[in-house]
C-alpha cells in the first residue's frame, strides 16, 4: 500500500499544467489554462486548469480531478500505475506501507529483456516468406504489422540464444520466455509462431501472444502470469487504441488479437483484446475511465454467449450512469475478423451502433429461463435477478432495471425492494453537539464550500456548532474531519483527490467549476470570515425573534439569554462595518 503522506507530498510537488501538457497543449487564459477536453468532443476549450490550485475542470462534461487523476483517466492506468508514474517523472521512489499483500517489484532490466525479445521477433519476421505470406493473405498491410510490432518465432528450440547475451539468465524465465525443464534444460516457450507483443499502457512490452501459421494446438499460446504480466488488468491493443477511443468515445472488446488488427486494418482503431481469459472488473473499470461506451463484441456460438455473460456479471459493478455497454453477436460463422473483411467498415460500425444494451441484453437472458405465464416462473425470475441487480451501485441504472424486473415479475417496486431489503443510502451526516445548534442557510454553505476548495486548512475555523442538513453540509462536516486527521499541510490537490470516488465528490466537482470563476485576487480569508459573521447573525437574529415572542412570558434564563444575544448582535455589527 502507497502511504497517504506520500500522495499528498507527491502532490505537493508536481505542477498540474507540466504533466497536462505531457499529453496536450494547454494555453494560458488568465489565472488558468485551457485547452479543447481530451475526454470528450468539442469545438471550443471548456478545458480548464487552476496552476494555482493544482485541479483541473471540464465544463463541457464535468470531467475534475488532480494530476493523479489526469494520467488515470487519459491514459486508463490504474490509482498505483499513475502515482508510479509520476513519482518516476519527477525522481522519487514510491514507498510502501507495510501490508500482507506480497508486493513485486519489478526490475528495469526484465523491460530490457522483452524489448529485445521484440526486436528479435521483428526481425525474424522480416527473413520467413512463410510467415509474410501467412499475414498477406490474413489482409495484413505493413504498416498495420510495424505498428503492433508483429514478429515471428522461428521453428527452433533455442531462438532466443541469437537475442540475449546469457541464454542462462533467470530473467528469461521471469519473463516467461523460456520454460526450464528437467536437468536444467531449456527451451523457448514460443516457436514457429506470428508473435503480437503485448503492451501496457507506459508502451512496455510486458508479454506475447503466439498465434500458429498452420494448423495446430493451442491455437494461440500466451505468455504465463509473470511480475510484468497479469492478465486479467491488461487488454491487448490498448496502447494503440486509446487515442481512437478518446475520439470516437467508443471501445469495442474482442476476442483474439488477429480481430484488433484486422479492425485497425479496416480503420476501426478503437478495438482491444482480453488476453486468454474472461473479461474482468478491472478491464471494465480501465475502459470507462477512458470512453463512454463499451462494446463486448464475441462471436455468436455458445462459447460466445458464455464469454458475454461473464462479461455482463463482471460488469455490473462497475456500471456508471450516463455511460453504455452494449453487446454484439455476429453470426456464427464470423468473427470480427473475417466479418469486416467481407462486408466492410461502414457495415460493421452498422452493428455497433445497433448493439444490444446492457439492460436489453440482462433481461433477455433472464426472461428466457423462466416462464412468467406461472406463479413459479415469476418468483424464480425475481430469484435470478436478485444477485444480479443488487451487485450495481449506479443508481439510476439500478432503479431503471428495479422498475423492469418488477413489472415482469407483476409485483410493485416497493414490494421487489422489500423483498431484497433494499435500503436508500443517506449521506453520511455528523452529529451536532448536544447544545443549541445554528442552522446554516445553504447559500451561505455554497459559499463555505467554495472558500474551503480553494484554502482547506479554513476548515479548522468552522465553528463547532454550525449544523445543516443536506449534501454540501455533509461535505464541509467530512472536509473538516479529514483535515483533524490529516497532515498540517494540506493543499487543494490533496483534498480533491482524497474524497474521489466518495459520496461527497460530486459536491466538491461543482465547487471545483465555481472556484474556476472566482479569480485569483479574491481574498478567500475575508470572504470566509464575512459569511461565518452573516450567517452567526442570522441565527443570532433568529433566536432573539423566538424569545421576542414570549414577550412577558419569558422567564429569568430567557431574558438573560436575549441580552447576550442582544449584545453578541452588537459585535457581530461593529465586526462587519
Amino acid at each position: 500500500m502507497i502511504p497517504k503522506s506520500f500522495i499528498q507530498d507527491l502532490l505537493n510537488r508536481l505542477d498540474i499544467v507540466d504533466v497536462i501538457e505531457r499529453y496536450l497543449p494547454l494555453k494560458k487564459a488568465g489565472a488558468n489554462y485551457v485547452a479543447c477536453c481530451p475526454f470528450h468532443t468539442e469545438k471550443s476549450p471548456s478545458f480548464t486548469v487552476s496552476q494555482t490550485k493544482q485541479f483541473y475542470h471540464c465544463f463541457g462534461c464535468g470531467a475534475h480531478g488532480t494530476a493523479i487523476g489526469f494520467v488515470m483517466e487519459h491514459t486508463g492506468m490504474g490509482f498505483v500505475e499513475a502515482v508510479e508514474e509520476l513519482a518516476k517523472s519527477i525522481g522519487v521512489t514510491v514507498p510502501q506501507e507495510a501490508s500482507n499483500i506480497p508486493q513485486h517489484k519489478v526490475a528495469p532490466d526484465l523491460y530490457d529483456l522483452m524489448q529485445s525479445a521484440t526486436r528479435y521477433y521483428r526481425e525474424q519476421l522480416k527473413k520467413t516468406p512463410r510467415a509474410i505470406d501467412y499475414l498477406k493473405r490474413r489482409g495484413m498491410s505493413g504498416e498495420v504489422a510495424a505498428r503492433f510490432g508483429i514478429g515471428y518465432a522461428p521453428d527452433d528450440w533455442q531462438n532466443l540464444k541469437d537475442a540475449v547475451p546469457n541464454y542462462q539468465d533467470a530473467s528469461l524465465v521471469e519473463t516467461g520466455l523460456v520454460i526450464a525443464g528437467e536437468e536444467g534444460k531449456r527451451y523457448d516457450r514460443f516457436r514457429d509462431r506470428i508473435m503480437f507483443p503485448i503492451v501496457n499502457v507506459r508502451g512496455q512490452v510486458i508479454g506475447f501472444g503466439g498465434r500458429v501459421l498452420d494448423k495446430g494446438e493451442p491455437k494461440y499460446l500466451n505468455s504465463p502470469e509473470t511480475p510484468l504480466f497479469e492478465k486479467g488488468h491488461e487488454l491487448y491493443g490498448l496502447f494503440q487504441a486509446q487515442k481512437a477511443i478518446r475520439a470516437h468515445q467508443r471501445v469495442v472488446v474482442v476476442e483474439g488479437y488477429m480481430d484488433v488488427v484486422a479492425l485497425a486494418q479496416h480503420g476501426v482503431e478503437y478495438a482491444v483484446a482480453t488476453l486468454g481469459t474472461a473479461t474482468t472488473p478491472y478491464h471494465v473499470q480501465k475502459l470507462l475511465r477512458l470512453c463512454d461506451q463499451i462494446v463486448f463484441c464475441f462471436d455468436g456460438d455458445k462459447p460466445g454467449q458464455k464469454a458475454a455473460w461473464r462479461a455482463l456479471e463482471n460488469a455490473l459493478p462497475q456500471l456508471q450512469d450516463g455511460k453504455r455497454l452494449g453487446f454484439l453477436f455476429l453470426p456464427e460463422e464470423h468473427d470480427p475478423d473475417t466479418y469486416i473483411r467481407e462486408f466492410g467498415t461502414e457495415a460493421f460500425e452498422h452493428e455497433l451502433d445497433n448493439s444490444l444494451a446492457l439492460s436489453g441484453y440482462l433481461l433477455r437472458e433472464l426472461t428466457a429461463e423462466v416462464d412468467l405465464g406461472t406463479q413459479e416462473g415469476r418468483s424464480a425470475l425475481l430469484k435470478n435477478a436478485q444477485p444480479l441487480l443488487t451487485a450495481i451501485t449506479a443508481p439510476t441504472t439500478a432503479l431503471l432495471l428495479r422498475k423492469e424486473v418488477a413489472a415482469l415479475a407483476g409485483v410493485t417496486q416497493a414490494e421487489l425492494e422489500a423483498l431484497w431489503a433494499i435500503k436508500s443510502i443517506a449521506a453520511p451526516q455528523r452529529a451536532a453537539p448536544p447544545k443549541a445548534r445554528r442552522a446554516a442557510p445553504s447559500g451561505g454553505l455554497r459559499i463555505l464550500l467554495r472558500c474551503l476548495v480553494m484554502k482547506p486548512e479554513l476548515a479548522r475555523e468552522l465553528p463547532n456548532d454550525l449544523h445543516s442538513d443536506g449534501a454540501e453540509a455533509a461535505a464541509i462536516a467530512a472536509l473538516a474531519d479529514w483535515l483533524h486527521e490529516s497532515a498540517d499541510e494540506t493543499t487543494t490537490a490533496a483534498m480533491i483527490q482524497h474524497f474521489q470516488g466518495t459520496l461527497h465528490e460530486p459536491v466538491f466537482a461543482t465547487a471545483q467549476g465555481e472556484v474556476m470563476q472566482w479569480g485569483e485576487e479574491f481574498d478567500v480569508d475575508a470572504e470566509f470570515a464575512g459569511m461565518l459573521r452573516k450567517m452567526r447573525r442570522e441565527a443570532v437574529e433568529s433566536e432573539m425573534s423566538a424569545l421576542q415572542a414570549k414577550g412577558l412570558a419569558m422567564d429569568a434564563s430567557e431574558r438573560a439569554r436575549h441580552d447576550e444575544l442582544r449584545e453578541e448582535l452588537k459585535q457581530l455589527k461593529t465586526q462587519a462595518s
